[in-house]
């Protein structure tokens, strides 16, 4: 068994994605995992167009969720207008909560959902997104225990079932640094890179950027910590061409980095 720990740091997203994935393909497992993407900002998120359009392809020809779609579990970026502030989106989102659900896919539940209506299943819904805007703003409390949000409920996900995927994302933490930037920070016991991984580092960045401009932050940093990771449930023949290309990519990527230091 091929098990090997990894530590990559970089500022572009499709980037630390494709060095992951190429990781995960030479060997069975990663353990553990730790991704940071810096440099981000409330308006930016450094990406390579051609490396999710070349992934998204490859998930479409195997009848995978593609990186937006991913992505929008963690955080529905098309319901959030910046300038309607937090509320608005919150209303928006329970107003199309139950559509939502009735997707097969969310049937055991959705990470947003998690975060803005906590426990709803069985009792009074708890938003702990606007628990952690307003304890930062409103009251002042910077106590960083206090902004995460939890995602695992024991009451309902806490089964003996072998296999039962949702939720694989457990906890998210929002780290003020120098009361002046945002690291948003997401917690993954299990995760397959190439089947959610780009999509999760996606939603993370864009559940970040919201963070930070409720906080009156700036987005500088997202950190996803895997206790272990994979590929993913696709054999790995058929992604031999994609992990091709994702090889080239990132030693494009490297010489263009060289060629600016020198």
């Amino acid at each position: 068994m091929s098990v090997e720990a990894i530590h990559i740091i970089e500022e572009n997203l499709s980037i630390a994605w494709a060095k992951t994935f190429l990781a995960s393909m030479r060997h069975s497992e990663l353990s553990p995992v730790t991704i940071t993407i810096k440099g981000l900002s409330n308006n930016f998120i450094p990406e390579y167009s051609q490396i999710r359009s070349e992934l998204d392809d490859s998930l479409k020809s195997h009848s995978l969720k593609l990186c937006h779609t991913v992505a929008n579990t963690i955080f529905p970026r098309s319901l959030w207008n910046p300038e309607k502030g937090a509320q608005s989106l919150f209303d928006r989102y329970n107003y199309s909560r139950k559509q939502i659900r009735k997707c097969k896919d969310n049937r055991l539940g959705v990470y947003f959902e998690r975060m803005v209506s906590y426990g709803i299943d069985y009792g009074e819904p708890t938003n702990q997104l606007e628990f952690i805007i307003d304890t930062y703003t409103k009251k002042d409390n910077h106590r960083r225990s206090a902004l995460y949000a939890a995602i695992l409920d024991p009451k309902t996900d806490e089964k003996h079932q072998k296999q039962r995927g949702f939720p694989c994302l457990q906890q998210v933490g929002f780290v003020p640094l120098k009361q002046k930037y945002l690291n948003v920070v997401g917690f993954y016991p299990k995760e397959h890179i190439y089947d959610r991984g780009y999509g999760n580092y996606l939603g993370l960045c864009r559940l970040g950027q919201f963070m930070a401009h409720e906080m009156g932050l700036e987005l500088y940093q997202m950190t996803c910590f895997v206790g272990v990771a994979s590929v993913g449930k696709i054999n790995k023949t058929p992604l031999r061409y994609l992990e091709d290309r994702m090889q080239a990519h990132v030693e494009q990527y490297e010489s263009d980095m060289r060629g600016q230091d020198g």
